[in-house]
């Protein structure tokens, strides 16, 4: 937190750059990042990259799980559950917002509750530069509009309604995360 790009929108990738060896190995290096840290998800302006571009570990099993991210974090690393998202766009489906926990690796150790759209499409590029056209709900649409607003410069506590809930990972673990 604090480095520039994360507060800017990023530029989209020319679907004809797509399967180049630059944004190749970009994404490369960003899923071994997201799995070296542990994490969930990882965006291009996290490795201090200026594209619309976004790596999530996402299970189908998961997505009306609200434990679904700490499911995920704790799952073995594997690079067969990644999806690569280049230029989302997304919708909201319907009006209903669901608030739980989120945390970020750009802001290493913290915690906090943040109101999100249950349900969501998303229209995007792939890694191959082929479009797709995601329905998500739950955990993994809520994964999705995170990493999907690190490309426009917003991060987890931007959204959160107050700052009430914010908390220490070992303080989230040890008072809130059992009692969800």
């Amino acid at each position: 937190m604090g480095h520039p790009v994360l507060r800017k929108t990023t530029k989209p990738v020319p679907q004809s750059e797509i399967a180049g060896v630059a944004i190749q190995r970009l994404i490369d290096d960003m899923i071994e990042t997201m799995i070296e840290y542990n994490g969930v998800g990882l965006a291009a302006p996290q490795v201090r990259e200026d594209l619309r571009i976004f790596v999530a570990r996402v299970d189908a099993d998961n997505e009306e799980d609200e434990e679904g991210a700490e499911r995920a974090e704790r799952r073995p690393a594997s690079t067969s559950d990644v999806i690569v998202i280049i230029n989302p766009e997304i919708t909201p489906v319907g009006r209903r917002m669901v608030e739980d926990w989120e945390g970020c690796l750009s802001i290493p150790d913290l915690r906090g509750r943040v109101q999100r759209h249950r349900d969501i499409k998303m229209r995007a590029f792939n890694r191959e530069g082929q479009r797709l056209e995601i329905e998500a709900t739950g955990y993994v649409a809520r994964v999705m509009q995170h990493e999907a607003d690190h490309l426009d410069g917003v991060l987890f506590l931007d959204r959160m309604k107050t700052l009430q809930s914010l908390s220490f990972i070992e303080e989230y673990v040890r008072y809130h995360s059992k009692q969800e």
